[in-house]
């Protein structure tokens, strides 16, 4: 009998195990979750008819979840219309199939939240379907919907809520369901730790500023295997309050924007650092696939940008440090010039881009620093003149940061200018349609490194590559074809130090044109 005994207690003990590894594996949850008290909405007075207000029997199930000691809050098949939701520590609400938690279209139903920790953001909307503040351990999970039936709300910030925001929050962890119709950000997660977004769907494109996932003055971030859809900037970083977003993962995502697909900024007083964005596929974007920028102080320094596939985007690449001097609460002193420094962009294919190129540029006595550029492939629709602002784009030191922010470049590739340190090292750059403008043109650039850069030439244009007051540059490597004119085309007062070597330059092509062609 004791015998027996043993052996049914082994038998359940390998039956636990086989479940709890099921059910971790099938689920994601933490192994924790397979033993989390379970509080279903509907026990609390739930209807989950999609027109009775649930707000309070959902609040009343969180609430009764989080002073058990926490579990998991589950919201069964059906439609549940809610106003504000409170997340509160160690609450995962979790969304079956078929379920959806649908925005009240009132705005009433918002109660105003003024988070604690300032920032800029406190210019925009108090109001959101789902909030946390100062909350350990909470979690939105689940294969269902969230729906913020965006397009019922009109008018600025105040009147449209975020769809989820998080605030002062560790330990954050979203994962599965999917995002849709928010009438502001889609996700703002403010001053938080320790987040991670894994397999979330968002699609947003029914009213203004419909950011997917805005991740700001947070650190330890992990964002991975995401499809998002949106109106606004897809994946954003921000920086509205003087602490830095550092320690940023984003991986594995599908990206579609008719704004900017992947971008740091505007906002950028706290600054950014250690952030790494890589194996993402971009598409049908309205402006940049990437856009860099520090424009409001602060410091970015430490960004690595890898494998990308892109085609349908407005440019592939935008760097930018400008002076728009933006405190992050009215009324302080503006912030100084902040610092672009140590980025690597590797590995990008980009098709079907538009007629802007691609720029790096900071402003007179403020440079970029330290960037390097390798194994990229741009195709650009071209169509330019050789006389577009050839040299002459304006500086717009504090104007919004956009790549086309500068009208008609004077290169169809990349506009460069006030840079430290840049190295292009096996970059494409062609056209669709001819382009009588320069593939590129570096302009109060010191420590130019060109190896193996390969471009169109249109027949007849007039050159290939211009340099002004460029000093400590070597261009090596480079494939000519027969249409260009001159390789190199020189101008200004302050050349110095320019070296060409092991350049296919065909006969009848000048290499060098300039002031200091000897």
């Amino acid at each position: 009998m004791v015998t027996s005994c043993k052996r049914a207690c082994n038998e359940n003990r390998r039956f636990l195990a086989v479940a709890v590894a099921f059910f971790v594996a099938f689920t994601g949850l933490w192994p924790a979750a397979a033993f989390a008290a379970v509080f279903d909405v509907r026990e609390h007075g739930a209807a989950g008819d999609g027109e009775t207000l649930d707000t309070a029997a959902i609040q009343k199930a969180i609430d009764a979840c989080h002073e058990a000691g926490g579990g998991m809050v589950v919201l069964g098949p059906g439609r549940y219309l809610s106003g504000t939701l409170f997340l509160k520590s160690r609450v995962r609400l979790y969304l079956e199939a078929g379920a959806v938690l649908l925005g009240s279209t009132r705005l009433e139903d918002y109660p105003e939240t003024v988070q604690e920790f300032r920032s800029y953001t406190d210019n925009y909307t108090t109001r959101s379907l789902l909030y946390a503040e100062k909350a350990e351990d909470v979690g939105l999970e689940g294969p269902g919907v969230v729906d913020g039936q965006g397009a019922a709300f009109s008018g600025e910030y105040k009147v449209r809520p975020y769809l989820i925001r998080i605030v002062s929050c560790r330990n954050v962890r979203m994962r599965d369901v999917t995002l849709r119709d928010s009438p502001m950000w889609t996700v703002h997660f403010l001053d938080c730790d320790a987040v991670t977004v894994d397999g979330v769907t968002i699609r947003a494109r029914v009213n203004k500023n419909n950011d997917g996932l805005d991740i700001d003055c947070c650190e330890n971030v992990a964002i991975s295997n995401c499809d998002l859809w949106s109106g606004d900037d897809a994946i954003v970083l921000k920086s509205t309050a003087f602490r830095p977003t550092k320690n940023v993962v984003i991986t594995n995502c599908l990206l579609s924007s008719q704004c900017n697909a992947l971008k740091m900024g505007t906002e950028s007083n706290g600054g950014f650092q250690q952030i790494a964005i890589s194996n993402c596929v971009v598409y049908d974007n309205g402006l940049a696939g990437v856009a860099l920028e520090v424009v409001d102080g602060g410091v970015m320094d430490g960004i690595v940008v890898s494998n990308l596939a892109m085609k349908n985007v407005g440019c592939p690449l935008f760097i930018r440090l400008g002076n728009r001097a933006r405190p992050p609460v009215k009324g302080m002193d503006p912030p100084g010039v902040g610092l672009l420094r140590n980025v690597t962009v590797t590995g990008i294919e980009a098709s079907g881009a538009g007629p802007v190129g691609s720029s790096i540029t900071g402003i007179p006595g403020h440079c970029v620093e330290n960037v390097t550029l390798s194994n990229l492939r741009f195709s650009f629709a071209g169509g330019g003149e050789a006389s577009d602002a050839p040299y002459g784009a304006p500086e717009n030191e504090d104007k919004y940061p956009e790549h086309s922010m500068f009208g008609p470049l004077p290169a169809y590739g990349f506009f460069v200018r006030h840079v430290r340190n840049l190295r292009l090292e096996n970059v494409e750059v062609a056209f669709e349609q001819s382009d009588g403008r320069p593939a590129l043109l570096c302009d109060d650039v010191q420590g130019l490194d060109i190896d193996g850069f390969r471009a169109q030439a249109a027949p007849g244009q007039p050159m290939l590559f211009g340099c002004r007051n460029v000093r400590d540059a070597l261009i090596r490597g480079c494939m000519v074809g027969e249409n260009v004119e001159t390789f190199l085309c020189l101008d200004g007062a302050e050349n110095r130090n320019v070296v060409l070597d092991a350049n296919a330059i065909p006969e009848g092509v000048r290499a060098l044109a300039g002031p200091h062609e000897e």
